[in-house]
């Protein structure tokens, strides 16, 4: 993923969609679980989750399987999942913050652990990468909401802090505690979001070589690859031309 602007640090990479279908669908669905077992089941009472349900329909995951995946909730056959959060760093430097949902602490972790270790980077210790970060609401947009222009309106008047618009698609970032109000405030005029969560926003970016990248890529995926990882956020800033070469 091309670090297109300053502020694209959403570092959860999908590869080839084809081949890691199951595997998003499978965090999807934890996380709808999750949402509406420890809220109401109904996702417009909810905002954690109305936002994986838009996520989950924003990667065009079938209402059946959306449905299941709150049924499974209401039903209590569900595991015990957990939040957890690892710090450390990746090649070149970088920072990475790591937030996975697991029913079983010791595998999560030793799994993350040797993700980071086998492709150049370390684990530090709680708060050693975070403090580098603002925690801050963020709402994704499709490229097709709007132009810059009527999409930047739009999130001032809703209340939001700061956007960044490119050809990917919208950024707008809130205050950590005014994710949903804005996230509501903006339906009406843009329609329903791609996604709106919690965020880590890097307050300095890293250049990333093209020596370094390649591993980083490569760390960023294997980690991905791990059904318990739901996000990875990071710092880096990968120059389009290296991302062509990496392919």
């Amino acid at each position: 993923m091309a670090g297109h602007s300053k502020f694209k640090n959403i570092m959860h990479r999908k590869g080839a969609q084809d081949k890691k279908r199951s595997s998003l669908f499978s965090k999807l669905s934890r996380e709808i679980t999750v949402a509406a077992k420890m809220g109401t089941p109904d996702p417009d009472m909810n905002p954690r989750l109305r936002a994986a349900v838009n996520a989950a329909k924003a990667q065009s995951m079938p209402k059946d399987n959306i449905q299941r995946a709150i049924d499974k909730a209401l039903g209590g056959d569900t595991d015990n999942y957990e939040e957890v959060r690892y710090e450390g760093f990746g090649p070149g430097g970088v920072s990475l913050i790591i937030e996975a949902l697991t029913d079983n602490r010791n595998r999560t972790a030793t799994n993350v652990r040797t993700a980071v270790t086998k492709n150049g980077g370390n684990m530090g210790a709680s708060g050693s990468v975070s403090h580098g970060f603002d925690r801050m609401g963020l709402i994704t947009y499709p490229p097709g909401a709007g132009d810059a222009e009527r999409v930047f309106e739009a999130a001032l008047e809703a209340g939001a802090e700061d956007v960044t618009s490119t050809d990917e698609g919208h950024e707008i970032w809130t205050a950590q505690d005014g994710l949903h109000e804005v996230a509501k405030a903006l339906e009406p005029v843009l329609g329903e979001a791609e996604g709106a969560k919690l965020a880590w926003r890097p307050q300095t970016m890293v250049d990333v070589s093209e020596d370094d990248a390649g591993q980083l890529m490569k760390l960023i995926d294997t980690l991905d690859d791990d059904d318990d990882v739901q996000t990875v956020w990071g710092n880096y800033e990968v120059s389009d031309a290296v991302m062509e070469k990496l392919g």
